[in-house]
């Protein structure tokens, strides 16, 4: 039988091959012999996501009719049944500076820029754009030395810089939910094969890039390179860590497939009439769930702690013909109370939602101490918009999925009064995770509620 003492070395947090590193999961058979006894009751660390989803959603089939424990899931929310002892469901948080406060159309883009700033963004589509720094670039400049990656941005659309994207406003406001400040957003990479490469590789010197190079080319797994490191690991470690260390792998496996067949896709007779930039999927449903399980492998091998994604950027009018609705989803939620067009619009919430679902049972599957990776996590998901027809901001559609390493307690519908600032969730959530904030956007103080 081998032995589950630790292993006395320093920890490792990678397995190397010829050129190639690979970041791995927390293992506490890793653990220095001397810190084991010390960090083995020690809190595993607290994360935050960030979910954006354009042009609001169909209000009536989205918040429950009672509060608190023991509510029933509206159709919209349906999927999140599986998860529902792990989510609150806030309603009645507002983002007044999404509101035009004298600066005329444009609500699409303000959605997007407020969502995380809290902020009025200045009306312009030139050079000098300005908004706020987003709550999660807030955390990532007090906690990314903490770990390899500050903070991780996703997205499934591509953003434009410049121009003018809605009403005058910048097209900067409009892909961009992450702002490093006032006036510098943070890119988002919708590409999955570079997330994945980001994340799971670091590439440092001549070597590295050649056998990157030379993997992608002869489409070899990243595996293949550091084989015999993991098997040498695997003989070190406890059965829990070996059991944990192959589901990783396997894992790791599935996301490459699935990139690789992304890939093939690309490159196939008429793909270039699709416009689907090569190596994204050519089905929605599969690119946002690479880009989630990016997101699930950044937290399993605490890569980052902080990550937001945008399934779509705000005002997008892409079409769901998978779920049978081939309007565009921008001209549906200008819906005018046609009831054909709110059937249409919640089905779009309801697919949303299930991908969403996935998310959530991915980092719910995967344990970390003596709990689950949701445990530890902080996921927000929502829109900066309430109803897509009236571009109202006030009772914004916002889920808070689970329990900030005990923290949060959910399971419940928690109903806040009236224009009560959704920045307030965001002090509360920094606060959660060890960031001393005195405001954010146009924060009044902390949420109460969030603990029973």
């Amino acid at each position: 039988m081998r032995s589950s003492a630790p292993l006395s070395v320093s920890r490792r947090s990678l397995l190397r091959g010829l050129g190639v590193s690979l970041a791995l999961p927390s293992l506490e058979s890793l653990a220095p012999r001397a810190a084991h006894a010390a960090t083995a009751g020690a809190s595993a660390p607290r994360r935050m996501a960030f979910i954006f989803v354009p042009n609001g959603v169909h209000v009536p089939d989205w918040v429950p009719q009672a509060t608190g424990f023991g509510y029933e899931l509206p159709y919209i929310l349906e999927p999140l049944s599986g998860v529902r002892d792990d989510l609150l469901v806030l309603s009645g948080l507002t983002h007044d500076k999404g509101r035009a406060n004298g600066d005329g159309p444009g609500d699409h883009a303000r959605s997007a820029s407020v969502f995380l700033t809290g902020s009025q963004p200045r009306k312009t589509s030139g050079a000098d754009i300005r908004v706020g720094v987003s709550v999660d670039q807030y955390a990532a400049q007090q906690l990314g030395h903490q770990t390899r990656l500050p903070s991780l941005e996703l997205g499934c659309e591509a953003g434009r810089g410049a121009g003018n994207c809605d009403s005058g406003y910048s097209c900067a406001y409009s892909s961009n939910i992450s702002w490093a400040s006032e006036t510098t957003p943070v890119g988002k990479e919708v590409n999955p094969r570079l997330a994945f490469e980001r994340l799971v590789t670091q590439v440092e010197s001549g070597e590295a890039r050649k056998s990157r190079e030379q993997r992608l080319a002869t489409r070899k797994s990243i595996l293949d390179y550091v084989a015999e490191d993991a098997q040498r690991l695997q003989s070190k470690l406890a059965r829990n860590d070996q059991r944990k260390l192959d589901e990783y792998l396997t894992g790791i496996r599935q996301v490459e497939r699935q990139i690789q067949h992304s890939e093939s896709e690309a490159n196939q007779p008429g793909a270039a009439e699709m416009e689907i930039p090569a190596g994204v999927p050519k089905e929605y449903a599969d690119h946002i769930r690479l880009m989630l399980d990016m997101m699930v492998l950044a937290f399993q091998t605490d890569s980052t702690r902080i990550a937001t994604m945008m399934f779509a950027n705000a005002g997008s009018n892409r079409n769901y013909r998978q779920i049978g609705v081939p309007d565009g989803h921008h001209d549906l939620s200008h819906h005018g109370g046609d009831p054909e067009k709110h059937a249409k619009i919640r089905d779009i919430n309801r697919f949303h939602v299930t991908q969403l679902a996935y998310f959530l049972q991915r980092l719910k599957s995967i344990p970390e101490g003596d709990s689950n990776l949701l445990d530890n996590s902080m996921i927000l998901y929502g829109s900066g918009l309430s109803d897509g027809n009236r571009h109202n901001n006030e009772n914004l559609p916002i889920l808070l999925a689970g329990r900030g390493g005990g923290t949060v307690d959910p399971g419940r519908h928690v109903a806040f009064s009236h224009e009560t600032p959704l920045c307030n969730l965001f002090l509360s959530m920094l606060d959660r995770v060890g960031v001393d904030a005195p405001y954010i956007g146009d924060s009044t103080g902390r949420l109460s509620g969030l603990q029973v």
